[in-house]
């Protein structure tokens, strides 16, 4: 077990923790927001980030700081933490995104690690290989033998009470983020960024992005902390979090500002389109869009900043509270009607719904079916998974309603879509307590029929018989041959 992560709840594959952070001496709970601070600049400062905001931890570029001279020397004599005035944790990351735009650094691992050190970095980054999505197999394996060497490195290295991540890469290539997340898991180093994954979304590949977060998740541990490189736009911080991230670092609050973007939970919408305000936080309640337009450039863009922190912030709330109350995907369903992208990217998770089922927890609040997407989700994957170690008698009838005749049958079941077959006494339990539209949609009426064959397969030796109401063709070609099928519509009629 890893002492700095502690996990207190989860949802799907969503957990809220408790990261410690010995040096700095805090414990951040997670997920986190980690804003990215850029030392040469000043939009939002570090304490203004602590005092309004709310925020633990943030991230500022240790290589920035080393090629500086007169940063370099403050950051020796004063600190980290007092140069940035921030008092929470502080990560530092290595140069490796340099090293990605630029090709090539000039520092090493052991150098910058023991900088990081030296400076007070609480959380430090080695310099790993950020290869970029699509390369050639051989590239991308090549590239991570590189990073894995680096780890090696890195473990080798003092640095006391400082955390130290090992970055997970391996390009779009799911059997190598796999491959790194089990080699990362097994060293001794402490939070787990999934790299290179800002080109996908900067293409908005977030159903690419879903798989290589999976795959590095199938080979990490379940106490490794999860951190997502680059991820900055609230807009899929949910979809994240469902897939087991845990920390992320944003640079877009204030990139956007600076060039007159404001961000919602819903996209980006630039300033001079804005007639009104969607928003109730400080800066929207205290201006309008044209007050904020007339504002002068350095003002304007601090309060568009302060804007995109409070959005930000908010849906980590909203996160939080989602998985507390059992309702994660249900809130990653809304976000993924914001952009087509967004919606590639959930069905992509739910294509790991039997990933996600064994972190999800077994009961809780209600299960709200308001997509055809619902009929994937863990839950209805475990139902199914479940439908196996039930007792069935010799004849059984599943049916969708009361009105079907059971007094030829040793036993009546009711049929719930999406779940399907489960006996009455089981009707009070969860998922099967789900709320369901009335007008039940073809993937929930197919899901049930998978349930159905799921039972009848388990139990090749029992009698069953499906009643149901005009399921379509679709639905019905799922039950096996041997079901004897009753119309109850057509029996009224």
């Amino acid at each position: 077990m890893r002492e700095c992560f502690e996990v207190q709840d989860t949802d799907a594959g969503g957990r809220i923790g408790d990261l410690t952070v010995p040096r700095a001496d805090v414990t951040v709970e997670t997920p986190a927001l980690l804003p990215v601070i850029n030392p040469n600049l000043d939009t939002i400062s570090p304490r203004r980030l602590a005092d309004e905001f709310g925020a633990e931890i943030l991230i500022t570029n240790s290589y920035i700081i080393h090629g500086d001279d007169n940063l370099r020397e403050r950051a020796r004599e004063q600190g980290l933490h007092e140069l940035l005035d921030f008092p929470g944790a502080i990560m530092t990351d290595s140069g490796s995104f340099q090293l990605s735009e630029y090709g090539e650094i000039d520092v090493t691992t052991e150098e910058i690690l023991a900088f990081q050190r030296e400076i007070g970095s609480d959380i430090a980054t080695p310099v790993d290989i950020p290869t970029p999505p699509d390369v050639p197999r051989d590239r991308a394996a090549a590239d991570l033998e590189t990073t894995q060497e680096r780890l090696a490195v890195a473990e080798d290295a003092d640095t006391g009470e400082m955390l130290v991540s090992a970055p997970v890469q391996g390009s779009t290539y799911p059997e190598l983020r796999e491959r790194a997340g089990r080699h990362a898991d097994e060293t001794d180093l402490d939070v787990f960024p999934v790299g290179a994954v800002v080109p996908l979304m900067n293409d908005y590949r977030y159903d690419d992005m879903v798989d290589v977060v999976a795959a590095a998740k199938r080979g990490l541990g379940g106490d490794a902390p999860v951190h997502l490189f680059g991820a900055g736009h609230p807009m899929m911080f949910a979809l994240a979090v469902a897939m087991g991230c845990d920390l992320f670092d944003s640079a877009a609050y204030a990139l956007y500002a600076r060039d007159d973007r404001y961000l919602t939970v819903r996209g980006t919408r630039a300033l001079e389109d804005l007639e009104y305000f969607p928003c109730s936080c400080a800066v929207c309640t205290a201006h309008s869009p044209d007050e904020l337009r007339a504002l002068p450039d350095d003002e304007r863009e601090s309060e568009l900043a302060a804007h995109n922190l409070h959005v930000t912030f908010a849906e980590i709330r909203r996160i939080k509270q989602a998985i507390r109350a059992g309702n994660l995907l249900e809130l990653v369903e809304q976000r993924a009607r914001a952009h087509p992208t967004m919606l590639d990217g959930y069905r992509t998770l739910l294509d790991h719904a039997a990933q996600l089922e064994r972190s999800d927890p077994v009961s809780k609040g209600a299960f709200f079916y308001t997509s055809h997407e619902s009929a994937r989700r863990p839950e209805v994957v475990r139902h199914h998974q479940r439908l196996e170690r039930l007792d069935v008698p010799d004849t059984l009838l599943l049916t969708v309603d009361r009105s079907a005749p059971d007094a030829e049958f040793d036993a009546a079941w009711r049929v719930e879509p999406p779940f399907g077959p489960f006996p009455r006494a089981l009707s009070k339990s969860y998922p099967l307590t789900a709320e369901v539209p009335d007008r039940t949609d073809r993937a929930a009426l197919e899901a049930a029929a998978d349930g159905v064959a799921r039972l009848v397969a388990a139990n090749p030796e029992a009698d069953v018989t499906l009643a149901h109401r005009e399921w379509p063709a679709d639905a019905l070609e799922r039950v096996p041959d041997d079901v004897e099928l009753v119309d109850l519509t057509a029996e009224r009629a």
